[in-house]
């Protein structure tokens, strides 16, 4: 039997280095990037250090084979990109534990009847060309391939030339209905962005609901003027009407009891000493209910003077109830409680784009901080086990042996 907490440690050790900004702590993995090509090389790696088959479909994501990839396989995994100055653990961690997994499974003597891959979406976070789950949006055809080709960075590099940069044919990106086929199931272990599990006292739990989000692009245009010789009455300074927005969507979120956040804000020409010409920023709006999510941004539009387009929207999604409930089953087999909490959750995953396609369900794993895209996200390596264990137990049940 190996030893699953030094099997963690080897593999978070390894990874801890690659896209670490020594001044904040934080993980700066930004898609299709040097620090994303260490990444996508240390999987390759832990997939050849296993004699696993390692594959890379038409839109960059990274699969790892435990047996012979055929349609109706079990998947696990998750992403390596991070936000700016993210946590060690958004992502990553799914992939350690699923390598982990296998490693313990193996040491059982206990080989699947159905095959069993891992794999990396590629571009999770759309922290570069603001698009979250790209490389699962793709796959899926969610997302059309001309429009993910344009998109550009804040440098005004486009994905297909970060893509074509880092080797990858931008031209081949679309739907991939041979790799769908292969996914019979898919289930994601991920820590939890959020401190339920820390208030339940329980290292896992399982996901019940992704709720519904977007992200909408604001511009308020005004005139580059001095600061200190331009009148106050004379200036045309968007930072104003921006400012009445940021407060306009608090106040409509505290009303119906959503999120809104303006966390991305670009300033033209970005000089202390200059009034801007132009504001940039980006509106992410989420909550239960999608129509009062929509009905929020509505209001806020209605408020603003800006120019707004929608970006990404992501509807309410339901993990499969039957699939949910079998893999609860199991984890508490696994940690011995009675009853497993049952979570929803505003953040994103790849789990929920695919769900639109296939079977899937989500592990969190405890966060005691609650904190996440930060470096103060953290998960004590005791629950990284539990976690391990109940993802290996929920492979095993779902794969056969």
């Amino acid at each position: 039997m190996i030893d699953v907490e030094a099997g963690l440690r080897e593999l978070l050790d390894s990874l801890h280095p690659i896209g670490r900004n020594p001044g904040t702590s934080g993980y700066r993995r930004y898609a299709w990037t040097p620090a994303d090509r260490e990444c996508r090389e240390w999987f390759h790696r832990q997939a050849r250090a296993r004699s696993l088959a390692y594959q890379v479909d038409r839109n960059g994501n990274q699969w790892a084979w435990w047996g012979e990839p055929r349609a109706g396989s079990v998947i696990t995994g998750s992403h390596l990109d991070s936000v700016p100055d993210g946590g060690a653990f958004d992502g990553p961690l799914g992939l350690v534990s699923s390598f982990v997994a296998i490693d313990l499974l193996r040491s059982r003597d206990i080989v699947p009847t159905r095959s069993v891959a891992v794999a990396n979406f590629a571009d999770e976070e759309g922290a570069r060309f603001g698009i979250a789950c790209a490389g699962s949006r793709l796959l899926t055809g969610a997302l059309e391939p001309d429009r993910a080709r344009s998109r550009t960075d804040a440098d005004g590099v486009t994905l297909a030339e970060a893509m074509r940069a880092a080797g990858h044919d931008p031209g081949r990106l679309g739907r991939d209905d041979e790799a769908l086929a292969r996914i019979g199931v898919f289930v994601e272990l991920h820590i939890e962005q959020g401190r339920a599990l820390v208030d339940l006292d329980a290292p896992v739990g399982v996901a019940t609901a992704i709720w519904p989000h977007g992200r909408w692009r604001f511009d308020f245009v005004g005139r580059a003027d001095h600061a200190g010789t331009t009148k106050l009455g004379d200036r045309q300074d968007p930072m104003l009407p921006y400012a009445r927005t940021v407060l306009a969507a608090r106040d409509e979120a505290v009303r119906r009891d959503l999120l809104a956040t303006f966390g991305r804000t670009l300033v033209e020409p970005n000089g202390t000493n200059a009034i801007p010409s132009r504001v940039t920023s980006w509106l992410d709006a989420r909550g239960p209910d999608p129509a009062e999510v929509t009905a929020l941004v509505a209001a806020v539009v209605d408020e603003s003077t800006a120019e707004v387009s929608n970006e990404s929207w992501s509807p309410l999604v339901e993990f499969d109830r039957p699939l949910r409930a079998r893999i609860a089953s199991v984890v508490e087999r696994v940690t011995g409680t009675a009853q497993v909490p049952m979570l929803p959750t505003g953040a994103g995953h790849d789990a929920g784009v695919l769900a639109a396609e296939v079977p899937t369900a989500m592990l969190f794993v405890r966060n005691p901080t609650g904190v996440s895209h930060s470096p103060a996200e953290h998960a004590e390596l005791a629950d990284c086990v539990v976690g391990v264990e109940a993802l290996a137990a929920v492979v095993e049940e779902l794969a056969g042996r």
